[in-house]
């Protein structure tokens, strides 16, 4: 058992409250929120226990849940891990590069383990298609939300891109060679809507679109490699496969087929829907953060990966400005 107190109790961090209580490895110990509103919602509606002072909170627990305000993880996330600590933080894991940087080494030193929130790995539809990739080679990523006032201070890579970086992250294995991006700031101070395209060594090329002043909510991926297509739509939580396989013999009358023409013959089509499981990623990832404490082993989204993600998209950020003109 795993004692484990949430820093932070807005909107995501009652939630994460919630999950915690859900999850048989982990011992909620209490919350430490300064703004009394929040901290009177989470006490009435989870009968968590509130600490006015963050040090004891942190001092009273084996691991921290870091839900703050982005601004504020480098500095948070210093406190629980100079007091050996281990901490889940959440995406993006911290205002720059450098911070990032040093919080990694922070954890190496004190040998703890460090999460960062990129929820979109649990997401069921995701880890149902992870089976079926292999070595993809194009990927067209939408990610489109309608307008929440919400995460308008960064720009919205930060705010929504940067969850189909870590994807991309995650399936390509390959050095990035080149990033090219753009974006317009429509109704706040920084982008509302960008396009990035990131090219990879081995050739594979990610083409990503993240919008947060749509008139509906999208978020789906598509993974195209050798004989297959694969569909993840993270919003609807389903996912498909579509991939090729040469005929041999005589052919199924019944089979869809296409011919490849130039003497190539013919290949089958199949069409697969991956059975996904209804599951709530932020338990799932919180779970699996309490089970490589337990473990000692590896969690699932390391710092580095946060980092990596984080880097990525300050890089894609950087493009922007240059091709936008953005100040």
């Amino acid at each position: 058992m795993v004692r484990i107190g949430v820093l932070g109790a807005g909107h995501l961090g009652k939630i994460h409250i919630r999950c915690i209580k859900e999850v048989p490895e982990l011992e909620l110990v209490g919350f430490y929120d300064p703004d009394d509103a929040n901290a009177a919602d989470a006490t009435e509606k989870y009968g968590a226990k509130r600490f006015t002072d963050i040090e004891s909170l942190i001092d009273a627990c084996d691991a921290l849940d870091i839900v703050t305000p982005t601004t504020s993880h480098h500095d948070t996330a210093q406190r629980c891990l100079r007091k050996f600590k281990h901490i889940f933080i959440e995406k993006p894991i911290t205002t720059t590069v450098d911070e990032a940087k040093s919080l990694i080494n922070l954890a190496k030193e004190a040998n703890v383990i460090g999460q960062v929130g990129h929820v979109e790995r649990f997401n069921p539809a995701f880890s149902a298609s992870v089976p079926f990739f292999h070595q993809p080679m194009f990927i067209e990523c939408h990610r489109l939300a309608v307008w929440n006032p919400r995460g308008t201070d960064v720009s919205v890579v930060l705010d929504l891109m940067i969850h189909d970086i870590d994807i991309i992250l995650s399936v390509v294995k390959s050095n990035i060679k080149r990033i090219s991006a753009s974006g317009v700031a429509i109704v706040s101070d920084s982008p509302d809507i960008s396009n990035a395209r990131i090219e990879f060594d081995n050739g594979c090329v990610a083409n990503l679109t993240a919008s947060r002043i749509s008139l509906k909510n999208m978020r789906k991926t598509r993974f195209f490699q050798r004989d297959a297509y694969i569909s993840v739509d993270f919003l609807e939580k389903k996912t498909e496969v579509v991939r090729m396989k040469q005929i041999e013999g005589e052919p199924d009358p019944f089979a869809f087929m296409i011919d490849l023409g130039n003497n190539k013959g013919k290949r089958e089509i199949f069409f697969e829907k991956p059975d996904v499981k209804e599951t709530n990623a932020i338990r799932d990832e919180l779970q699996a953060f309490a089970q490589a404490i337990l473990s000692g082993n590896n969690p699932p989204v390391t710092l580095q990966d946060g980092l990596n993600a984080l880097d990525v998209a300050y890089k894609i950020i950087g493009k922007m400005e240059v091709t936008s003109g953005i100040s």
